[in-house]
């Protein structure tokens, strides 16, 4: 049997990969050129996009405390630091609580505010409309009185130029005629 071939014909090298050579970046615009460059390489292929960290939460205080100790005289020097330490670790949590109440808070305020400019904006679009609805009305009553005011002229002139036609008769001619050719200015 023949031995298999590889694509660099190295004996012992695997022929899936061809060997790039090793860049250092000395500049992290390098890096991130020489990161880009490796994702581009295969642009069919998925990039790696990391999860978002974890928000830091403090330990829960513990439910019930046996060994109960305090800065008070008798402790033990050792104590005092374990002491110190649970101190710190409470105002910590505290402090963690009253950012995250202050966090809702804030919260809280921006969607009121939100929702109050929303209101805001639906009384002001609805006032404009009301306002064109208005004008239009205005416009389509003006323009219905105006049609009847022509259909009544209209009417009126109809029959006094049908009155003005028996009494005239040779009128027509003059009507057609241009009036630069009849002297008129």
């Amino acid at each position: 049997m023949a031995a298999p071939t590889q694509k660099n014909n190295k004996p012992g090298k695997s022929g899936g990969k061809e060997s790039q050579p090793l860049v250092i970046a000395k500049t992290p615009a390098e890096e991130q050129r020489l990161k880009l460059e490796r994702l581009m390489r295969n642009p069919d292929k998925l990039a790696p996009i990391p999860d978002r960290p974890k928000e830091w939460n403090p330990r829960a205080p513990p439910e019930f405390v046996r060994d109960v100790m305090g800065s008070s005289a008798g402790a033990g020097s050792g104590e005092f630091h374990v002491y110190r330490h649970l101190r710190r670790r409470e105002y910590q949590r505290q402090d963690f609580l009253d950012k995250m109440a202050e966090h809702t808070n804030k919260d809280e305020e921006y969607l009121e505010k939100v929702e109050q400019n929303r209101q805001e904006a639906e009384e002001r679009t609805a006032k404009r409309r009301r306002k064109r609805d208005k004008l239009k009305q205005k416009k389509l009553k003006a323009k219905k009185a105006k049609e009847e005011t022509k259909t009544e002229d209209s009417k009126e002139k109809s029959e006094s130029s049908e009155e003005e036609e028996e009494e005239e008769g040779g009128a027509e001619d003059d009507a057609e005629t241009p009036s630069f050719i009849m002297g008129r200015k």
